[in-house]
């Protein structure tokens, strides 16, 4: 069976316009007219693909790889292999992605699921909902009464749209995602799976009448150029508006609390989870598995490891990380003061025989 290709074949393209459109200098002139096909990684790539290396952890690649030419600083010019071809650029991986973007500009975004370019036959509109013209709706989708959908914006497979829920334009919808309790604006990417405007975790606990349940009544807003990861949830807020900044862009399978505030262009990697009323910064950027207890604040720019818990509010810049999390560098140091602890008492003649 040939192997499927999912995006549009990249045009040949020889040395010497791959380098105008990196803005790297080509070190061999004469091999200008050397034609490349595509893109790949230094450890599978031909002599047809351009690669990109900036970091030493893949030099063995880098010796041994067959690809046609590679974006690399100068700073690794000297270890390129003599039969690939040099274009010298000071960030090579930006460089990289520079032509990703101009040859596989249809991978930035997902289109309909089932190439459809209106309203499929099968999807349910309310009569009251407000579809500006461009709007592609695929198969199953429910929109509801009194939304508003912007022109450019694409609704997936079986995705629900609540009740009084407003998307901008040039957004995507993905398939199974279900909104309601929200306002979205232009340029938004929500990938499938999503859940948003779900009423948030919110009960009075252990009272005579059992765990009574708060009314959540506030919303989600989505602000433009957001990118939400598949399967991620966030909840609407109970009394004040869960918020998501311009630009912020969050991973996968990400929970983020009621009454959630995140700031302008954040990073949230994957399988993070944020408890409620939290204010975020702006640029900050949270690793993979981080969780946050609720009624924190953490400052602009602050940056916090992988799998950190956070119990304390972080001021502006702080780099934090931990269990619990604190100041990075009190963190290492703790680190290794704990080791040299155990390995003294390894080393102690008196500790022979113990478990």
């Amino acid at each position: 069976m040939a192997q499927p290709t999912f995006f549009t074949k990249p045009p040949a393209t020889a040395l010497a316009e791959i380098a105008t459109l990196t803005k790297a200098q080509l070190v061999d002139p004469e091999r200008g007219g050397h034609v490349i096909t595509g893109l790949a990684s230094l450890d599978e790539a031909g002599p047809m693909h351009l690669a990109f290396f900036d970091n030493l952890k893949y030099a063995d690649q880098l010796r041994a790889t067959k690809a046609g030419a590679c974006l690399v600083s100068p700073r690794f010019e000297a270890e390129v292999p003599a039969h690939v071809a040099v274009l010298r650029v000071t960030q090579p991986f930006r460089a990289f992605v520079r032509i990703a973007r101009e040859w596989h500009g249809d991978a930035l975004r997902p289109q309909s699921w089932v190439g459809n370019d209106g309203i499929a036959p099968s999807a349910i509109i309310d009569p009251s909902a407000r579809l500006e013209d461009g709007v592609i709706v695929d198969p199953l989708a429910v929109i509801g009464p009194e939304v508003e959908i912007g022109s450019g914006t694409v609704i997936g497979v079986g995705a629900v749209i609540g009740p009084g829920v407003k998307i901008g334009r040039d957004c995507n919808v993905g398939a199974r995602t279900a909104i309601q309790c929200a306002l979205i604006g232009n340029n938004v990417l929500i990938h499938p799976g999503c859940s948003i405007g779900q009423d948030g975790y919110g009960f009075i606990f252990f009272g005579p009448e059992g765990h009574l349940k708060v009314p959540q009544t506030g919303r989600v807003l989505i602000q433009n150029d957001v990118e939400v990861g598949a399967n991620t949830t966030i909840d609407r807020g109970s009394l004040r508006d869960t918020v998501i900044g311009e630009g912020t862009k969050i991973d996968n399978q990400v929970q983020i609390g009621h009454n959630v505030t995140i700031g302008r262009h954040c990073l949230l990697a994957a399988q993070i989870g944020l408890a409620g009323s939290l204010t975020i910064g702006d640029n900050v950027a949270l690793g993979a598995k981080v969780g946050i207890n609720n009624h924190l604040k953490i400052g602009d720019g602050a940056q916090v490891t992988a799998m950190s818990a956070v119990k304390d509010d972080i001021p502006p810049g702080g780099r934090w990380g931990g269990h619990f999390a604190k100041p990075t560098k009190q963190w290492f140091k703790e680190i290794i003061a704990v080791e040299r602890l155990v390995r003294d008492s390894k080393a102690d003649p008196k500790d022979e025989g113990r478990e």
